[in-house]
Formats: structure tokens, sequence, C-alpha cells
């Protein structure tokens, strides 16, 4: 391909890329597929010669598309968003058209200061103390390993960086019950061992219970385990509940453990003055993440993970061989240094061109709205005679289920939402997710769509309530 086809096959992507943007919300949410029907239809060995931009865009509209679960459709209201817009997906071209590898500032200088800039916008737009200081990562997962790893050697005084585990002692990791599956995942990467993680008890809310936490170090301290890290959660995965991060901190505080705030999905609404009594305490955490590629609208992947103490998080990674040096290195950030992989992606492109193009008080504005969306949805809920509401709505998801009066066997409610559930699924209209809370099978609803409406939110009610119906009738 030459430059000359390169600019007519590009205009040609951007014209149907702007027609998908206009014509989402009519696709069917799910694909209408079974396992194995798209690899069906894909040739076997990769082609010999060459073949047209023309053959290949029409597979991917023929072969790739009718197997594309749409995301940014407004209806698509399950698991967290990963939200675009218009300026993140512009960005991304840019990106993607300098194919910059951004691991140092020698690498791409307005890459770097550009990422520490917006960083810091991004602080102060969520009102994080001073302190702090941020660096994007690709997701949450890696964000909250980056910060096990933190803990890990600051309370083995990097001994683990150099000599392995020592033999004789073992270090313990606490998170709620509720806590991302990925805290799990994180702790055996961080070699700490699944044994060594301490799912701390919910209260009546599903947030972390202080008291439990407290007693969990206590008894590790007794037994001669050294209390190295909590994971407290602002919007857990399943319901959005709100770990105490204040009493969590002062434990932490008090017995010296590490701290890790994880704010993956809710931790846009800081945005919002409102709602900063989620982070009340903040100042007690070492490191804090949330992802703008949730409900930032900003494209996958954007994780801003901040920290206290800048030294311990660049001292835990650090590398220095010779063909990585560069005169500059005194005086600069090289990003390499702060997280897992080598080589980065040009991040901060997108953040830039999204925060700019709808300015703080535009992106509060549609946190609002959202959040607006998802509380008059749990009024309905709430005063429905056969739904009912299965866990606070701090935000903008709703943990619900569908209860006719006349059954109380939990078995059969459970079985009864899952079929409801899967009928909605199978329709294409909505895209809703579910998990389980006391036992419960529970339906999620998450109103956070880029591109979300009111008749949007109206929609999916009317189709909940009458596939309830239909269930029972």
């Amino acid at each position: 391909m030459d430059n000359k086809k390169f600019r007519k096959h590009a205009h040609e992507l951007v014209d149907w890329m702007a027609d998908y943007f206009e014509e989402v919300e009519d696709y069917p949410v799910k694909p209408d597929v079974l396992p194995g029907d798209i690899s069906a239809k894909l040739p076997e060995k990769a082609p010999q010669k060459p073949e047209s931009f023309e053959v290949q865009f029409d597979d991917f509209k023929n072969q790739i598309l009718p197997g594309i679960t749409h995301w940014q459709s407004p209806n698509f209201m399950g698991y967290f968003p990963a939200n675009t817009s218009y300026p993140s997906v512009l960005a991304e071209m840019l990106t993607a058209t300098l194919g910059a590898q951004c691991m140092s500032w020698l690498t791409s200088p307005a890459a770097t200061e550009l990422e520490e800039q917006v960083m810091e916008w991004l602080r102060k737009a969520i009102a994080l103390p001073k302190p702090f200081t941020g660096v994007i990562q690709g997701t949450a997962s890696t964000s909250t390993l980056c910060a096990l790893l933190m803990a890990r050697e600051r309370i083995t005084n990097f001994e683990v960086n150099e000599s392995g585990f020592p033999n004789d002692e073992t270090f313990t990791v606490y998170c709620s019950s509720e806590t991302h599956s990925s805290i799990e995942k994180d702790v055996k990467i961080a070699g700490f061992g699944r044994q060594n993680l301490r799912n701390i008890p919910v209260d009546e809310e599903y947030a972390m219970n202080p008291e439990a936490l407290e007693e969990a170090i206590r008894n590790d301290l007794e037994n001669g385990l050294q209390p190295t890290a909590v994971v407290a959660t602002v919007g857990t995965t399943g319901s959005t509940a709100m770990d105490p991060v204040k009493a969590i901190g002062e434990i932490c505080a008090k017995y010296d453990v590490f701290l890790h705030v994880d704010a993956a999905y809710a931790g846009t609404a800081l945005l919002l003055p409102e709602m900063r009594w989620m982070n009340e305490g903040i100042e007690h955490a070492d490191s804090f993440v949330f992802n703008p590629h949730k409900w930032m609208f900003t494209n996958f992947d954007c994780s801003a993970f901040y920290v206290q103490d800048e030294a311990l998080l660049v001292r835990t990674f650090e590398i220095m061989p010779e063909y990585l040096k560069t005169p500059e290195d005194e005086q600069v950030k090289n990003y390499r240094d702060w997280g897992i992989p080598l080589g980065r992606r040009f991040r901060a492109l997108k953040l830039w061109f999204v925060m700019r193009s709808y300015g703080i008080e535009g992106l509060q504005e549609k946190i609002r709205v959202h959040i607006q969306f998802g509380q008059q949805l749990k009024e309905k809920i709430e005063t429905h005679d056969h739904f009912e509401l299965l866990a606070p709505v701090p935000l903008n998801t709703i943990c619900f289920r569908f209860h006719p009066n006349y059954i109380d066997d939990e078995k059969k409610l459970n079985e009864l939402n899952e079929q409801l559930l899967h009928q909605i699924q199978e329709s294409g209209k909505i895209f809703l997710t579910h998990t389980k809370l006391d036992g419960k099978y529970t339906i999620r609803i998450v109103l956070g769509n880029t591109n979300l409406e009111q008749r949007h939110v109206d929609a999916a009610w009317k189709l909940i309530k009458k596939t309830a119906s239909s269930l029972i009738s």
C-alpha cells in the first residue's frame, strides 16, 4: 500500500467510523453467534500473496463485525463500561500514526512531559493531595500489582528484588471478600502466595469491616507473620460498595502497613466535589488508581496510578543497562522505571484530548447525569412490587433481582433471575451482567455509557419488566 492508497482508504475508514458511532445503538448489543462460528469463516493459513484492502475491509464487515459485542452502544449496560469518545478516537489515530515508543524521555520528550502534566491536571481535578504523583499504566490490575511490589520491597528493604523471598518470613496481604479477582492474581504474581491473602469480611453494605481487618492483622503479627499491604476498594466490581478508606488508613498507619486504594471505576466520580466523601482519608494511602478508560470517555487502555513515594516506586522497578542510559537521566522522568513494561504507548495524548475537549465542567456534567440516571432507576426498582434492590446505589450501578411476592424459595428466585438475564441477553436489545451477593443471583445494570440518554434507560427498564412478566404469565 502506498501513500496515495493509504490516504484513500483512511478516508473510507473515517467515514465508516463516523457512521458506526451514529448507528451503533441499532446493532444487536450481543452478537448472535455460537463458539466457533467466527473462526469457521477464517482461512486456516495466512495468504501467500498480498490481498487488497477492499477485500480485507469487506471481510471485516462480513466476518468480524457480526461477532462483535458493541461496548460503545448506549444499550451496553453490563460490567463497567470501556468508554470512548470522538476526541479520544482521534487521539488514538495520531498515536498509531506516530508509532512512538515512549519508554524514556529521550525516546519522545513530548510524550513524557505531556504525561507528567496531564497526570497533574488529573490529580488536581479529583482532589488528590499534593504528595501524590502519577503515571499512566495499562490497567488497574497492573497498577495494583505495581503497588503490591512496592509494598513487598518496602517491607524487605528491597531484599526480594536482590535475593528473593527470605525462607524464614511470610508476608500477608488483606482485601475484602468483595474485592476484584485481579487482587488474587496480583498476589500470586508478586510471590506472596494465595494462602497469604486474607479476605476480610464485609458489612451489610458489602464494604470491608475495619474491625475485622485489624483483628486479622493482629492475629498474623501474633503468629510471627508480616502484614505487608491492604487493598481498599472504592466502588467494588460487584456492587460499587465503598470501603471506609479513613478507618482502614488509620489501621494501616497504626501497624505500618502499605495501603493501596483501588477506585478503578468509581474514581471518575471524584471529579464531582459532592462525591469526594468516597476518598475521605486518602492521605493515608500509599497508592491510588482509577481508570479513565472506564467512565471518563478515554479509550482503553489508560489507568491513572498515583503514589506518594515516587522514589519507592522507581527503586522497585528501575533498570539501567548501558544501552538505556541517556545524558538527561538525572534531569527527567523515565517512565520505563515507573511500572512493569519497558515499552510504553503514548497514552497521555488521548487523555489530553479528552480533558481539553470536554473541560472539567463538561466531564462533571456527564458524570452527574449518569449518577442521576442511576438514582432514578433505583427509585423505580425500589417502589416496584415485583423487584427489589440487593445493594446500596451510591453511583449508577444498580444491583437488583426480580422477586414476585409469592415466591420465597431462594433457589427458585436464583433460577428465575438467571432465566430473566439469559432472555434479556438473547434479545440483543440491551446487555446486562450478574453477580452473586449473599448467595443471591443478582442482576447488574450500569448506566455510564458515553452516549447514554434517558430514552435508553427507559427502554431498558421497560424491556426488563416485560421480559420478567413473560416468565410468570
